[in-house]
């Protein structure tokens, strides 16, 4: 086994996948805690902490933790999610100590001074400003807005500019204290690693952390509806989407693969016939993430305003195929292929790994092999795919966005509903 896993005395997990092929090692430390363990007020801060991790500690400057790393061909980079957020470095393999001992800084001794705190806060108002010239951005945004109302899943990552503007240090210092916790963390590693100097890289380094409690958050509340932007695009964009299971759910499994071939690469339903057979839009497609307690499935289409009213026929047809009838085994085996291949491929990179190790040692609380997963996928049947379409379908009210379709997008949006109900079976056709 080249996967070792030790638990440190103040809960923090350390896990590592030895690659010796490689003369490089990725890793970092993923946090327990994203967007929706913010409450209302505190909406954005957690990006905001993520980019201030690299303004200054007690030991370096901005500067200094720049040069440092990038003094010895390293990389340092952070990212923030719903659930989680990662800080996470790529050294050759006799750095491993310095790229592990500016993780530990800029995680457990930020300064979070005022003066870059006025700076970082205009990148991200920037950040911002930037989604709002993006359809892709803004349908997403409205789309998750009206799935989960008031509730921080629904709620942009980034923040708003009200409250990006609105955060001052002590609020950053009090959130950093009340939700990164050692116990809610894993440094996770992968590469040209040895685990056992990692392990004492990390006792040294990060044993002096407190656990706690941290991370808690609000039950997922999934809502539905419809929400419209008239601001003018090239292309009109349409989001219908369903909720579906969470990441923990036995149906998990089938949901990916129903996603993949309901609209998953070329040879999908959703491209062969609105695009190959109609050429109705260029880009279609489907795709299902999940959450803790909750998942989406979302179809995305973009295409000229004249064609949307024939695109959104095409894909409640689609729909209702899907919930009334099993799909053929070829199509099963297609998806199935298709989810392990793209699984399988990524773990060949060192980063895909040490994230992979990371995600399931804070979702599930373990470590799960590849082969398990790749049993779970194949133990998906067609009749198990039609069923957990017919629930995602006929189960709630769905949520659909339509962006850049002028004063035509309600009405659309409004159509799509009416024919996405009705391949429910939820209203008289």
């Amino acid at each position: 086994m080249t996967i070792h896993e030790t638990k440190l005395p103040n809960g923090l997990r350390v896990v590592s996948y030895r690659m010796p092929h490689l003369e490089t090692v990725s890793m970092g430390v993923w946090v327990g805690v994203g967007a929706r363990h913010e409450v209302a007020p505190e909406q954005g801060i957690s990006h905001l902490l993520e980019h201030m991790a690299f303004k200054g500690t007690e030991r370096r400057t901005a500067l200094a933790i720049a040069e440092e790393i990038e003094a010895v061909g390293g990389e340092l980079n952070a990212a923030t999610s719903l659930e989680t957020t990662a800080y996470y470095a790529r050294v050759l393999a006799d750095d491993i100590g310095l790229g592990l001992d500016i993780l530990a800084d800029i995680l457990q001794r930020p300064r979070h001074s005022e003066e870059e705190l006025e700076r970082e806060r205009e990148v991200i108002l920037q950040e911002i400003a930037a989604t709002r010239d993006s359809p892709d951005e803004i349908a997403y945004e409205l789309l998750q807005e009206i799935a989960f109302p008031d509730h921080a899943i629904g709620r942009p990552i980034l923040g708003t500019v009200a409250s990006v503007k609105g955060f001052k240090a002590p609020d950053l210092r009090r959130f950093l204290k009340a939700n990164y916790s050692s116990n809610r963390m894993v440094l996770s590693a992968a590469g040209k690693i040895d685990h056992d100097a990692l392990v004492r890289h990390a006792e040294a380094l990060f044993g002096g952390m407190n656990g706690g409690e941290g991370g808690r958050f609000e039950p997922a509340r999934y809502g539905g509806g419809i929400r419209t932007s008239a601001k003018p695009f090239e292309q009109s964009h349409l989001l219908v989407a369903f909720e579906g299971p969470s990441y923990a759910h036995g149906d998990y499994y089938t949901a990916q693969v129903f996603s993949a071939l309901f609209g998953g690469g070329m040879s999908s339903r959703l491209f062969q016939e609105v695009r190959e057979r109609r050429g109705l839009c260029y880009s279609i497609y489907s795709s299902y993430w999940a959450l803790a307690d909750s998942g989406l499935f979302t179809i995305h289409a973009a295409t000229g305003p004249d064609m949307m009213a024939s695109l959104i026929e095409v894909v409640a047809g689609e729909l209702k195929r899907a919930a009334d009838e099993a799909p053929t085994e070829a199509e099963v085996a297609r998806a199935k292929a298709q989810i392990k291949a793209g699984m399988l491929m990524g773990l060949e990179s060192s980063s895909a790994r040490a994230e992979y190790m990371a995600r399931q040692l804070l979702l599930f609380g373990k470590l799960i092999d590849t082969g398990e997963v790749v049993a779970r996928i194949e133990a998906v049947t067609p009749e198990a795919v039609r069923t957990l379409a017919a629930g995602l379908v006929r189960a709630r009210k769905p949520s659909i966005t339509v962006v850049g379709a002028g004063r035509k997008g309600t009405t659309y949006a409004q159509m799509a509903e009416r024919l996405a109900l009705e391949a429910a079976g939820q209203v008289a056709g």
